[in-house]
This record gives C-alpha cells, sequence and structure tokens, in this order.
C-alpha cells in the first residue's frame, strides 16, 4: 500500500478552500493503491483521526456519509430481539415468522438483525462500526430496542439481552476494522417455519414459532443474565468512551403494570414505545387489538408518573375508521389529558401478504386510502401537533414489494411538507423545527415556555429556539399532581428528558458554533430547578440514562436507586 499516496489524498483535500465531493473522487483516481484499488472513505477517515489534526475536522464533514443519521445530537442504534410469541392477534399485523412479530424480513433493522443471528452483541458492535466507518462519532447511543412486545419476553432473556448491548457498548474502544461474528445460532430451526398465508391463516405466528423455537432451548439455557451481572456493565459504562445515553423498548398498553415500569426503569430504559394504534373502541375491537382505550390511559399515567418519555405509535387507515374519523382521532390525542405523547410514529395501514387483514380486503370489507385521502389526513395531523411532540416518523420503512395494496411512497412525508408550505399552514413539531447543522449564536437565542395540563401532572415544555423558531434544545418538566406510586419519586418533580440538538460530537469535544455545546442543558436544568421551587416543590428527579450519570451528577444530583434527585435550596 502506498502510504504517501493516502496522504497526498489527505493533503491535497485540505489545501482546498472549500472541498467537495467531487474533489474527493479525482483525488482518489489519481492516488490508487498498489493494486490499483481505491481507497475507501474508512480508510481515510481512519488516517485523518491517526493525524489529530484540527486542520482535518472539515475533511471529516466532505467524507462523511449519511450525516442525517446522527444529525439530531445522538447516534441512533436499532437491535432487534429474537422471534418469539406475542400476545397480540391485530389482524393488521405482518406474521414473518422469521422475525419477532410485526417486522418483516426486508426491513432494513430486521435485515441486520437476522445477518447477527439475532445476537444483542453482535448487533450493537457492528451497528456501532458502521458508523464509525463512515465517520460518525459512537460516543453518545441511543440503543433502541425492538422486537414485538418487549415486556412479553422472559425477564431472564430481557436482563441478559440489556446486559449484552451494555457489552458490546463498552468493548468497542477495542474496535478495529473488522466486524464481530456472532458466535450463536440462528434461534430458530428454519425447517420448522413456513410462510402464513394472510387470506387463509391456519397456523398462528404464535403457534408456528413455538414449535420452531423448541429445538433451539438448548441456546436459550445461555441467554440468561443476573441483575447484579447487569448492573456491573452498567456501571462501567457510565464512563466508557461509548456510552449510552437514552435506551428504548417498545411495547403494548395492556402490558404495562406499576411492576413492569419498575423493571422497565431498572434495566435503564428512559422511553417507552407504546402502541396506541386507536383511540375508539370500536375500531380497536374491529382489529382485534385485545385491549380498549382504556388500558391506553391507564399505561400513559403509569409511564408519565415514572417520567418516561412516551413515544406513541397511531395508525390511520385502519379497518373501521375513515379519514374524517381519524383526524378526529389524532385530536383526540392531543385535547385528551389523559393522552398528550412527547412523541409519535404515525403508520398509515399498508396490506401485508401475511397480515389476517388480506381476508377483510378480499371480502371489500377494508381499502386502502387513495393518495389525496391519506394526504388530507397527514396534512392535517402535522397541523394538529404540538411544539412539544416530535413526529419520529410518518411512514413505516416497508418495501413496496412486501406492499400488497396502500401506500407505497417513502418519500410521503416530503410531499406533505411541500404541500403545507404551499399552503403557507404553521408546522411546530419538533423535527421540523430542529436547528440540525446549523452554527447558532449563544446571545441570539431565547428561551421559550409551552405549559400544559394532563391528567397526572402540569407539564413544561422549555426550549431554546432561534427568531426563525428553530429549536436549538429542549427540557421536559413534570410537576406531579397526584400522589406517585414509586417511592423515591414521591413529592418530587421529574426532569423526563433534556436534549441539545445539533450534530453528535464526541464527549469532551468542543465545536465553536454548535448547540452541543453552548451549557443549553446546564442552562434549562437551572431553570427547571427554579419552577420546581415555585410550583412548592423542594426535591427534583431525573430519570437519567446510564451513559448521561455522570453529567447530572455535575449538575447537583445524587444517584438513589434508580433516579438521580436534587434537593432544591
Amino acid at each position: 500500500m502506498k502510504k504517501n499516496n493516502l496522504k497526498t489524498i489527505i493533503d491535497s483535500l485540505s489545501k482546498l478552500n472549500k472541498p467537495l465531493e467531487k474533489d474527493l473522487f479525482k483525488l482518489l483516481h489519481e492516488n490508487t493503491k498498489d493494486d490499483g484499488g481505491l481507497y475507501s472513505k474508512s480508510e481515510i477517515l481512519a488516517e485523518i483521526e491517526k493525524l489529530n489534526n484540527p486542520l482535518y475536522k472539515k475533511l471529516v464533514q466532505i467524507i462523511k456519509m449519511k450525516s442525517t443519521r446522527t444529525i439530531s445530537g445522538v447516534t441512533p442504534v436499532t437491535v432487534l430481539t429474537k422471534p418469539f410469541p406475542c400476545p397480540g392477534k391485530c389482524i393488521f399485523c405482518p406474521n414473518d415468522v422469521r422475525m419477532p412479530k410485526s417486522y418483516l424480513s426486508d426491513e432494513p433493522g430486521a435485515q441486520r438483525a437476522n445477518r447477527n443471528n439475532f445476537d444483542p452483541y453482535a448487533q450493537t458492535f457492528n451497528r456501532l462500526l458502521a458508523y464509525k466507518n463512515i465517520g460518525h462519532p459512537t460516543n453518545k447511543v441511543e440503543l433502541i430496542i425492538l422486537g414485538g412486545t418487549w415486556t412479553s419476553y422472559p425477564i431472564d432473556y430481557q436482563i441478559w439481552f440489556v446486559k449484552r448491548c451494555f457489552d458490546a457498548m463498552n468493548d468497542f474502544k477495542k474496535a478495529n476494522e473488522d466486524t464481530y461474528e456472532s458466535k450463536m445460532d440462528i434461534p430458530y430451526e428454519e425447517k420448522s417455519l413456513h410462510e402464513i398465508n394472510g387470506e387463509k391463516i391456519v397456523d398462528s405466528y404464535n403457534k408456528v414459532i413455538s414449535k420452531a423455537i423448541i429445538p433451539k432451548k438448548s441456546q436459550a439455557k445461555n441467554e440468561t443474565a443476573t441483575w447484579e451481572e447487569l448492573f456491573a456493565v452498567q456501571i462501567q459504562n457510565e464512563n466508557e468512551k461509548t456510552r449510552c445515553i437514552g435506551l428504548v423498548i417498545e411495547t403494548r398498553p395492556d402490558e404495562i403494570t406499576e411492576s413492569e415500569v419498575i423493571r422497565i426503569r431498572k434495566l435503564g430504559a428512559t422511553k417507552v414505545q407504546i402502541g396506541f394504534q386507536s383511540l375508539n373502541d370500536k375500531v380497536l375491537e374491529k382489529n382485534h387489538r385485545g385491549h380498549n382505550v382504556a388500558t391506553t390511559r391507564n399505561a400513559v399515567k403509569l409511564l408519565r408518573q415514572a417520567g418516561f418519555k412516551i413515544h406513541a405509535h397511531w395508525m390511520p387507515n385502519l379497518y373501521g375508521s375513515n379519514p374524517d374519523m381519524d383526524i378526529g382521532d389524532f385530536k383526540k390525542m392531543f385535547e385528551d389529558e389523559d393522552f398528550m405523547p412527547d412523541e409519535l410514529k404515525i403508520y398509515p395501514c399498508s396490506l401485508i401478504q401475511s397480515a389476517e387483514l388480506m381476508q377483510y380486503y378480499k371480502k371489500g370489507l377494508w381499502k386502502p386510502y387513495t393518495f389525496e385521502e391519506l394526504s388530507y389526513v397527514l396534512e392535517e395531523c402535522y397541523k394538529l401537533t404540538p411544539e412539544y411532540c416530535r413526529i419520529t416518523r410518518m411512514i413505516r420503512d416497508i418495501g413496496s414489494q412486501d406492499i400488497v395494496v396502500g401506500n407505497k411512497k417513502t418519500n410521503f412525508r416530503q410531499i406533505v411538507e411541500i404541500n403545507l408550505k404551499k399552503q403557507k399552514a404553521e408546522i411546530n413539531e419538533i423535527r421540523y423545527r430542529e436547528i440540525r447543522g446549523e452554527a447558532i449564536e449563544a446571545d441570539k437565542l431565547s428561551v421559550k415556555t409551552t405549559k400544559y395540563e394532563t391528567s397526572t401532572s402540569t407539564e413544561y415544555f422549555l426550549e431554546y429556539v432561534t427568531e426563525k423558531n428553530k429549536i436549538a434544545g429542549f427540557l421536559r418538566l413534570s410537576i406531579p399532581k397526584i400522589p406517585n406510586y414509586i417511592e423515591e419519586l414521591k413529592n418530587a418533580a421529574i426532569i423526563r428528558e433534556v436534549h441539545v440538538y445539533g450534530q453528535s460530537i464526541k464527549i469532551g469535544q468542543k465545536d465553536e458554533g454548535k448547540a452541543q455545546h453552548l451549557g443549553l442543558g446546564k442552562n434549562l436544568i437551572l431553570l427547571s430547578k427554579k419552577l420546581t421551587k415555585e410550583n412548592g416543590f423542594d426535591k427534583l428527579a431525573v430519570i437519567s440514562s446510564i451513559g448521561t450519570r455522570e453529567y447530572y451528577k455535575k449538575q447537583g444530583f445524587e444517584m438513589k436507586e434508580i433516579y438521580q434527585i436534587s434537593e432544591i435550596d
């Protein structure tokens, strides 16, 4: 390998005033390896890192691929649990028996999980490696655990799964360019699996999966860990180079109980993705959802009292609904004090071959919305979303080849936003207002406070905004109205989230003009302490993640059992 050729590429780029990607490609072809091959972007980035020269910092932005992946201030790592029986019987849900319930093997995250044999360590380590190799920081990780209904898995498996993800983050400092080969087998007997045809379901997903995973019970003996083992790797992660600054699980409303919420918190979770799907009892019943709206109300109440960020899933175009009903349902989500989620995934119902909904479609009982109908619903949803809520996704990442009928446009969100701009409609949701990679000046930011009432709390959404209402950072403060069922949260206000936007950068690294190092988080915490005192409370808790414990410790918070708490003078 001609090492000087690699250095020539970097030196040449650094001398350009405004290097572009086309300049990089030209230099790659002019300065090849000994065998005539081209240097990869990961090789160039690795060499830049070794040189450790501030002059080369601008080159990373040119070479980096898919920069939007970490533009919101964190590096998201999504991992999937193994296929496992699900308590739900929803007619709209895919029945891909190679995947955990509701997921399809063609989805990007599912493909990565399958390649890694659903091994949590391999999934986490290799995803981090993929980020590192294309120039993204891997210091601040939001770990997102997906796969059917998390709380229906055996508790030993849950503890082990989370522990292995933390093991991977703790070990990542030793990573080179080689992927980690899973030492686990695929968690099912493939010959026992067969496709489920939604037009005529003979064997249910649960029945097929139960048969398929029986031969793998010997492996399941190794899928266990103790709470003590988990706590040990969590404590280690508090000061690691790759820290977990957020942990997300997903479940159903009917799986949420007081004891379950406390157990999720002990695992280190800070956010729960929860399937609302609909807030209409008749629609839920027609779709065999298995619970009613009252169950969702109770689940949200318990999660909010515990300080969790509530990330709702909501589905328009379900069997038994229509566009106007959907818009009414969406209004209810933010007008009814029992709901008011912090984040939202809007997943219009699409027909998948393996879903039981196929039978309803064939009989003419259900049909997908037209492009115009779906545009109407999603545009209204956008306009109705308050400024304290973030629409994380508007269309699910399902390949068009898997959709029998229904929307196949993956850029529907972009289409909706363009239409709303033409209408000069006001859009307040968070994702639309994020500053992303913009440079900002602290003296041009102002604090904006949105106060709203829920059935369990008075919520303060505190945000730093630009003159154009772009959001640089925010804090969610919850002032309780009713007694808390969690002992250490009694008589305490709760910080449910602190988030500063801008491109994710390394822990301890300074980046002039970037929101992540203007002290916005610290200022918002000071303001939340003031509001806590003004509301008659002397104790402020924070639902900190493992990797943010050190940060909150510096802000005057002391670790108790599963929360950090500050006594306010």
